[in-house]
């Protein structure tokens, strides 16, 4: 394992605010970020805003403003939504940085050294939603399936393309050498495909306007969007102003996309990379969409989930947990909400926040709240509970290191129940009327350790939460708020790890338990809580 981590978000296309589900990928990201620091590696995080779309000089146009205003009160609209959801980014990119204009221009640079740009008349159907030229199997009703409110435009005019042709053979040893480059593999079979009908050049320059970054060599076009945005992942790295960073945290572990992009990160930036001779990143993996009763979450559509009120029933860390627990990563998820309300009281209220309210409400009852440490003879019923963490902590780190969040989490609660049933079957309670101190001392101190380890595992997904149950169990976390700084995942899910001595506080609830109203019950779908 590298000693240092970096993985990034794909740029998110400028509006006002985010919706949940563009904070879906940013969370899904951060959780993974969060992983790897609590790993022990130095962890690099990139997100940001892509601002040099068509549709910003047309929005500023009509609304009598400068583009650079706009974009301006949306960065930042952005940014405290990002920082409201504890999204530890290490840098929030904007495609108007300065860095970033020096990177894309010597991004075009290279591929005209590399003889890869050259001029050309385009003509095709354009969606303004994705800044993307549609080809007849794209169109679904004259529409973009994706952006089904906006009309396409018919655009023909004089482009520089990049010859995407000449890296067909390229691409295809790559994919043969390496199939895991795109993940997983129902998206990869995608770009499989794409690659096997084989591969057109595209354009990378667009004629008039002033917004966007002037073209190399001709100030008449401004840089496309792929040669745009794509960029930033190098210029986060610290391409070219700073040699030294960018060799140490390039290539990127991770790109982090939806699955709607994976033609232009499999097949397109690998072939950039290629021509401007840098190295290319070691995965890209697609996440599914967030569908709300079956259809994809779009403001085009006016189905979105508004975060604020999301954060109003379930805070911070239960959305966050709630949106990974609910839809898989790897493919799309359908959520409704009375399902998230079940799933909430069911995992968090009802099994991990009740477990540690006992643990700790009987360590301060029983024990005036002094926790031994788990004997090193232990009962049966001990031995199996720190087996049944010791399974879950592998199954949760094999599914992290896939980026299989849900599974991870549901490693989690599979502890978090086994632990419930330990205290169930051992009844401390029982144990303590009976007089028998010391076994209710160490049921108490199994139980506690068993929180211990999850808490740590919840780190990544609830990160407030987590560190209040350490505070609470009297072992506060031993790394930072991004999850930096700590010994090691290995030294921190290790059972036993914390020596005796700890001194529990006062419960408070991690996660209260929310009540659908009325209104909204019976308008909601019924959800089943696996």
């Amino acid at each position: 394992m590298r000693d240092r981590y970096y993985l990034t978000t794909a740029i998110f296309y400028p509006s006002p605010a985010p919706p949940l589900h563009s904070l879906f990928e940013a969370i899904g990201a951060d959780a993974i970020a969060r992983y790897h620091r609590l790993s022990g590696q130095e962890t690099r995080f990139l997100t940001g805003m892509d601002e040099h779309s068509a549709q910003v000089e047309r929005l500023a146009t009509e609304r009598g403003v400068e583009p650079r205003a706009m974009v301006n009160e949306w960065a930042a609209a952005w940014r405290s939504a990002f920082d409201r959801f504890s999204i530890s980014y290490d840098r929030f990119i904007r495609t108007t940085d300065a860095d970033h204009l020096r990177a894309s221009a010597e991004m075009v640079r290279r591929a005209q050294a590399n003889g890869d740009i050259y001029k050309g008349t385009y003509a095709g159907w354009y969606c303004t939603g994705d800044n993307e030229f549609k080809t007849d199997a794209q169109i679904v009703d004259r529409r973009c399936p994706d952006h089904p409110t906006l009309e396409l435009q018919w655009l023909e005019e004089e482009n520089y393309f990049f010859r995407l042709s000449r890296y067909q053979a390229a691409l295809e040893e790559l994919y043969a050498a390496n199939p895991s480059f795109c993940e997983p593999e129902h998206f990869r079979n995608e770009v499989l495909g794409w690659l096997r009908d084989g591969l057109t050049d595209f354009s990378v320059s667009r004629a008039g306007g002033s917004w966007g970054i002037p073209f190399p060599g001709d100030d008449a076009h401004r840089i496309y969007v792929w040669f745009d945005a794509l960029t930033n992942y190098v210029t986060g790295a610290g391409f070219p102003d700073d040699p030294e960073a960018f060799a140490r945290f390039w290539p990127a572990d991770l790109h982090v996309i939806g699955k709607n992009i994976t033609r232009f990160h499999c097949l397109y930036w690998p072939a950039m990379l290629m021509s401007a001779g840098l190295e290319l990143p070691r995965q890209v993996f697609a996440h599914g969409f967030m569908l709300l009763r079956g259809e994809k979450m779009s403001k085009t559509r006016g189905n979105v989930l508004d975060p604020d009120e999301a954060v109003r029933l379930f805070g911070v860390d239960g959305i966050r947990y709630l949106v990974l627990r609910e839809i898989p990563f790897d493919r799309d998820g359908d959520i409704t909400f009375e399902g998230l309300v079940r799933r909430y009281n069911a995992d968090l209220a009802n099994d991990l926040g009740n477990l540690v309210n006992r643990a700790v409400s009987m360590s301060g009852r029983y024990l005036g709240g002094a926790l031994p440490s788990p004997s090193e003879e232990p009962a049966l019923a001990d031995a199996e509970l720190r087996a049944a963490a010791e399974a879950a902590v592998a199954s949760y780190r094999a599914a992290m290191e896939r980026q299989h969040l849900d599974e991870a989490l549901r490693a989690v609660i599979e502890l978090t129940r086994s632990t419930n049933g330990f205290a169930e079957s051992q009844a401390p309670w029982s144990l303590h009327k009976a007089g028998k101190a010391e076994r209710t001392a160490q049921v108490l101190a199994v139980m506690s350790e068993a929180c211990r380890i999850l808490g740590h595992l919840m780190a990544p997904f609830t990160p407030a939460a987590a560190r209040r149950l350490h505070d609470q169990l009297g072992v506060p976390a031993p790394y930072d708020e991004r999850g930096a700084g700590g010994p090691g995942f290995d030294t921190l899910l290790a059972w036993g790890a914390v020596p005796g001595g700890w001194h529990t506080g006062a419960p408070v609830p991690l996660f209260p338990r929310v009540e659908l109203p009325d209104d909204e019950a019976a308008e909601g779908t019924e959800g089943a809580v696996p």
